[in-house]
């Protein structure tokens, strides 16, 4: 025989087993199956599904847990963008108070400067007075000498003095002011 020929498929040779041990085995694979379908299987079913149970609660926990932080998240938000909005409002309420202030002080300011101006003009329009009058008395006092000296009499009488003084002055304003460098 060739080792390329058919071997029939129940002649096994010495491996072919006896009846009884045959029947034996499969009296004990059935006891086996009994006992893994019986015993065995059940528990490891309950514990699959308890185990499931447990993930299918983790992830229903997760979920739950996740909607909750989404939640949260969104409150968040909005309790920031109200706080934002707060103080964009608050920042604008707070310029807006600034530029009324600074308006308020230009304002004082330029009612002080205008106050200060004119308490100015009316202290220069006194000392103006004043230095005037000075100026008329001692103008007055030397134009008396000066037209007794000239004359040759004497001009002690205040009327002619005042009147000559006068007339001097008059004089003085009516001519153009010729003075170099004056910035008025």
């Amino acid at each position: 025989m060739t080792p390329f020929e058919l071997v029939p498929l129940l002649d096994l040779g010495p491996l072919l087993p006896e009846l009884p041990e045959f029947l034996a085995g499969l009296a004990l694979l059935a006891l086996m199956w009994l006992i893994v379908a019986k015993a065995v299987a059940p528990r490891f079913e309950e514990l699959y599904e308890r185990r499931s149970d447990e993930i299918e609660g983790g992830i229903r926990h997760a979920e739950q847990v996740q909607a909750e932080a989404d939640a949260a998240r969104a409150e968040y938000r909005k309790r920031l963008d109200a706080v934002q909005a707060e103080a964009a409002r608050a920042r604008d309420e707070a310029t807006e108070r600034g530029d009324l202030i600074v308006a308020e002080a230009k304002q004082r300011a330029a009612q002080e400067q205008a106050r200060m101006i004119a308490e100015a003009r009316a202290q220069i329009a006194v000392e103006r007075e004043a230095a005037l009058t000075e100026l008329r008395s001692q103008v007055g006092g030397l134009a008396t000498t000066l037209a007794g000296r000239i004359v040759g009499e004497s001009l002690d009488d205040d009327e002619r003095a005042r009147r000559t003084v006068d007339r001097f002055l008059a004089e003085l304003e009516s001519q153009p002011v010729c003075v170099s460098g004056a910035g008025e």
